[in-house]
């Protein structure tokens, strides 16, 4: 591999016991990493996509409180995942892991297995994922390349190679297993590089390359372009939706809807909601007998490809075709996607202030 035959072994090294030896001394007290197995690991790395790892904390602390084992999560009530997982999005991933769990159960007694060959065909998978668990649980030498590793080894390397491209983390998954030590120290080791990259090595900004433990070893550091790295090609440009929110209320009870099985926030609970925007005429004429309609605060809400511009509009009205609930049962029993949140939180205020009102009336 040209990439990585400038490195002699003994600088490889060199590298290794340096970035070992840091991560050691500086890593993050985090609890997945106080206790070790392949399900621990396996919930904690499907939680950090796309999420800081402060916002995981909580939820992977009560996820395992409520799921210790593989085989809880496998019988787990899709209402109750959803509530476990309320607020972190993307909720198709828990119930990818509810599926990799029943498989787990029916081929390997309800553990789940911590070699990346084993771990990569079993549903919701992927390379990244199972070389975490299979390195950091299961003591395997193998890679686990994720935007952190990318960045890193992209400035190391001096790689303009585009890291968006399929191909290019295939070739990165090669490039960072030259540099791996023994199978005992290899979980570490791309733990490291996660931290490094989290903490030093940052997306944004210039990197604290005063406190990297291999800047010594760093080609863009050395040719001062560690900021134009890592190379990516332009994200193409979300898609803009409008639509229109209407929050029911009656007697303190706010009106969810499931959504449909698939698509945006497939099966959870929202709101009525229209694919256009509506202006309060047109809310008047839809609920001519509402006891009140008060305009919220608009929401934008950002997915990977396209943006919610939303207005919205509590109505107070009793709809027979709508299913109301109580604050306590939703609290409780339902999760509100991020996506409906603020309208909820508004709902929740407006119902809690009449309330309070009617009571000193």
């Amino acid at each position: 591999m040209e990439e990585t035959n400038a490195f002699s072994e003994t600088v490889i090294q060199q590298l290794q016991q340096a970035l070992l030896a840091w991560y050691r001394a500086h890593h993050r007290d985090l609890p997945w990493r106080r206790e070790v197995s392949a399900y621990r690991t396996w919930v904690s790395e499907i939680m950090l996509q796309q999420t800081r790892v402060e916002a995981v904390i909580p939820y992977f602390e009560r996820f395992l409180h409520v799921l210790p084992t593989l085989a809880d999560l496998a019988v787990a009530d899709d209402a109750l995942l959803h509530k476990l997982w309320e607020g972190l999005g993307y909720y198709s991933r828990v119930r990818n892991m509810k599926k990799c769990a029943e498989v787990c159960v029916e081929r390997y007694g309800g553990r789940l297995p911590s070699s990346y060959e084993e771990l990569c065909r079993l549903p919701g998978i992927g390379p990244y994922t199972a070389g975490a668990i299979a390195s950091i649980a299961g003591q395997e030498r193998v890679a686990a390349v994720d935007g952190n590793v990318l960045r890193v080894f992209s400035r190391i390397l001096a790689n303009r190679e585009d890291i968006v491209k399929e191909v290019t983390k295939k070739h990165y998954r090669q490039y960072v297993s030259a540099f791996l030590p023994e199978a005992a120290d290899a979980g570490d080791f791309n733990q490291a590089i996660m931290e490094l990259g989290a903490m030093v090595c940052s997306p944004n900004g210039a990197p604290s390359c005063a406190q990297c433990p291999v800047a010594a070893w760093c080609r863009a550091h050395a040719q001062g372009t560690e900021q134009e790295f890592p190379v990516r090609s332009a994200k193409k440009a979300r898609r803009i939706e409008e639509h229109t929110v209407l929050v029911l209320v009656d007697q303190g009870r706010i009106a969810l809807q499931q959504r449909p099985a698939k698509g945006l926030l497939a099966g959870l609970h929202g709101f009525a909601m229209s694919d256009e925007r509506w202006e309060r005429q047109q809310v008047e004429a839809r609920y001519p007998h509402a006891r009140n309609i008060v305009e919220l605060h608009p929401h934008t809400h950002v997915f990977s490809h396209v943006e919610w511009h939303m207005n919205a509009f509590l109505v107070e009205e009793r709809d027979p075709l709508a299913s109301y609930h109580s604050l306590e049962e939703i609290e409780e029993n339902m999760a509100i996607p991020t996506a409906f949140r603020p309208f909820y939180e508004a709902a929740r205020t407006w119902i809690r202030m009449k309330g309070a009102t009617d009571d000193t009336r």
